[in-house]
């Protein structure tokens, strides 16, 4: 999730910077992290939230951002995964 939250942050960077094209390749990978990772087994019991996550962030992307999401929810949801990461990491 840490690196799914990785390329989200680039893809919101080169947003704010009127960058498109580099923002919609962040965020295709940031995709293709998340399928991965919705494709993987030992995800099961998080399919849900994978799902809609992924739902939520196309739609804040590419569709009306029917969900209201903001620069700085996706930031602050993806931050405790960095943070959890590094921690298990000993930084």
């Amino acid at each position: 999730m840490a690196n799914i939250g990785s390329e989200v942050e680039r893809a919101i960077k080169w947003k704010n910077k009127n960058k498109q094209e580099r923002s919609q390749l962040a965020f295709f990978r940031s995709l293709e992290l998340m399928d991965f990772t919705i494709a993987d087994n030992n995800n099961m019991n998080r399919l849900g939230e994978l799902c809609r996550l992924r739902e939520v962030l196309v739609d804040y992307f590419f569709a009306d951002n029917q969900y209201k999401s903001t620069d700085i929810l996706w930031q602050k949801y993806f931050r405790a995964f960095t943070w959890q990461a590094n921690l298990l990491a000993g930084r």
